[in-house]
């Protein structure tokens, strides 16, 4: 009776044991997969996250290519705006410049000129003796008022009548020509020098239609285009 007693005590133990160990590799087994489970969560929501971050990254690329490009087309459209405004004042300045050549074609409203012109360098130099230089074909009309001009200055300065020397050796350019190559060209008037070369009063057409057209370029631009150059 006794040895049955003990076997079948064993037999509990031996199936308590049993019990125990799997219901513990259960437990183990449970704790696991939840550990997995967890870390696999982990994982997708870091690679989510990388993936998010590279398509912002990407977006945000995206965006600043496009403001790039518009940038750069919206520069461009303005340079090409610049560059027709410039275009068309070039052109009125070639035109005014093709109107100066009339101006010498009347000899007697350009001797008046001439004399002007003279005056207002010698006002400008005021030296007792220059050097002037003319086209060649203006020789004899600057020649013809010289003595005038030479008087007017002096009751204007209130000083003596300067010494005027005509350079009869070099000449100013003669005036545009589409027979010509191009090349230096003068539409008239003349430059005044002191004796020494240091200073020089260029008073020709060309010389004053361009200080005429750079003083009144805003004028013009905002006449044109409504706007003001800086």
């Amino acid at each position: 009776m006794e040895g049955v007693d003990v076997s079948r005590q064993l037999k509990q133990m031996t199936d308590f044991i049993r019990q125990e160990a799997v219901e513990k590799a259960v437990e183990i087994e449970v704790a696991a997969a939840e550990e997995f489970q967890i870390e696999n969560l982990q994982l997708v929501e870091a690679e989510k996250k990388k993936i998010r971050q590279e398509f912002d990254r990407k977006e945000k690329q995206v965006g600043i290519k496009k403001k790039i490009d518009y940038s750069m087309q919206l520069n461009a459209s303005r340079i090409k705006v610049l560059q027709a405004q410039d275009d068309l004042v070039t052109n009125m300045m070639e035109s005014a410049r093709k109107e100066l050549l009339y101006i010498s074609r009347d000899h007697q409203t350009y001797k008046k000129l001439l004399k002007i012109l003279i005056v207002q360098s010698l006002l400008r130099l005021k030296e007792p003796a220059v050097l002037l230089r003319c086209r060649m074909e203006d020789l004899e009309l600057v020649d013809s008022v010289l003595e005038s001009a030479r008087n007017e200055y002096a009751e204007k300065a209130n000083v003596y009548p300067p010494e005027i020397v005509v350079d009869r050796h070099v000449y100013l350019p003669s005036a545009p020509s589409h027979y010509q190559a191009p090349g230096p060209s003068c539409s008239g008037g003349v430059v005044l020098a002191s004796r020494d070369g240091k200073i020089v009063c260029e008073n020709t057409l060309d010389a004053r239609l361009q200080v005429a057209f750079r003083k009144k370029l805003p004028e013009i631009r905002q006449s044109l285009f409504g706007q003001v150059a800086a």
